[in-house]
């Protein structure tokens, strides 16, 4: 019956509304950066991820090959004429064969891109005149010897669904990005891994302390922790830096994990304060009957059964830390790029105009690839931790 012990409420239909409205808010984006950094920079232009699966409809402006030496050009009924194949000139095709675009309409100006069908003869002047057919071949014919660049085409072609692993190995694998990348990824790391240890290290000791020990003011620390959750992390980045610049820690490593840490223990605290507050007191009390102290029980008691407390925020730290930008920036001054993270590389892979946003997808989605594995290989601790104490 509704509202029995062990009987469904009648609410329950929302919380599972919730939870799947919950996991597609997560999942969506997830997928469409996933897609998307298989994609070209023309695909990722011109629709969305969601539409990658369907032959896409793309504007494109394309150019002849290039003349050569005027002598070199065959003449074929007294004029000169060039042909290929406007796709395999591009160097989006390896060979004819290899085309899979097919042109729809196309033109030779900007404004009437639609003037032509496929197999028309466009008159460019001047004795000029192209032909193109529906798989991208042309035929450039004139009266005098073609020079200059090639001539351009402007097209609409309908392409068929695309995925590469060119961004990949352009992200991964390019000299010129390769270097950064791999450094940029080490320096996350040193970044990282400290960030989450020093202050799980010391929020332990002063959660045990605020839990099972007592001690003129611990209210007050206790209420000082609480509110401290709620200061912005942009109102101290001013005043930690000037700090850490007058002793001399504002542009190393050091300086960024005692500004993690300094962000990270009210969370810290308060989440293993409560959950130690949980623990059964008898066996604390049965510890210190027999003799222990303080330090005995927190390290052969009290830290071995908080370990998905410990698991929970070193998830939570080290998510926030990974995906830092702002802290970074402020704490790690380095003109030379020796101490350059991950998320700050990204932002100088995409350059000074940010339009390569298929460099941005697979770049964002690599970062991403360590925070994931760590949440699912501690996913369990993490529900075991938020939920201590829930029930007595």
């Amino acid at each position: 019956m509704d509202g029995m012990a062990g009987g469904k409420t009648s609410l329950s239909w929302v919380v599972n509304i919730s939870v799947v409205l919950l996991v597609a808010l997560w999942l969506f984006p997830t997928a469409g950066l996933f897609i998307s950094s298989f994609r070209t920079a023309d695909q990722i232009s011109t629709s969305g991820w969601w539409a990658s699966m369907f032959p896409q409809e793309q504007n494109q402006t394309l150019r002849t090959d290039t003349p050569g030496d005027p002598a070199d050009i065959p003449q074929i009924d007294d004029v000169y004429t060039i042909d290929g194949n406007l796709f395999v000139a591009e160097g989006q095709a390896p060979d004819v064969e290899s085309v899979q675009a097919t042109i729809s309409v196309w033109g030779t100006g900007s404004r009437n891109i639609d003037a032509y069908q496929p197999g028309d003869t466009a008159d460019l002047g001047d004795g000029e005149a192209i032909t193109v057919q529906s798989n991208g071949d042309y035929v450039w014919t004139s009266a005098e010897p073609q020079s200059g660049r090639g001539q351009r085409v402007f097209t609409t072609a309908v392409t068929p669904p695309e995925f590469t692993l060119d961004n990949y190995r352009n992200v991964l694998f390019n000299p010129n990005n390769r270097e950064g990348m791999a450094k940029a990824f080490f320096n996350t790391l040193t970044v990282t891994i400290p960030a989450t240890i020093i202050p799980i290290l010391i929020a332990a000791f002063a959660a045990y302390a605020l839990a099972w020990m007592d001690f003129p003011g611990r209210a007050l620390l206790i209420a000082a922790v609480v509110g401290l959750l709620v200061v912005p992390l942009q109102l101290a980045l001013i005043p930690l830096l000037r700090l850490h610049n007058e002793i001399g820690i504002g542009k190393g490593y050091l300086g960024v994990w005692l500004a993690h840490t300094g962000f990270g223990l009210p969370l810290a605290i308060y989440l293993l304060r409560n959950y130690m507050v949980g623990l059964p007191r008898d066996i604390i009390e049965n510890a210190r009957v027999d003799g222990a102290t303080d330090f005995q029980i927190f390290t052969k008691i009290i830290l071995p059964l908080s370990y998905p407390a410990l698991a929970s925020f070193a998830i939570f730290q080290f998510l926030w830390t990974w995906n830092d930008l702002l802290v970074a920036l402020v704490f790690l001054i380095d003109s030379s790029g020796d101490t350059t993270v991950m998320t700050k590389q990204i932002v100088e892979l995409l350059g000074t105009r940010g339009g390569n946003w298929e460099i941005l997808a697979t770049s964002a989605f690599v970062s991403i690839a360590v925070p994931l594995l760590v949440f699912f290989s501690l996913q369990r601790f993490l529900v075991r931790g938020l939920l201590a104490g829930s029930v007595k």
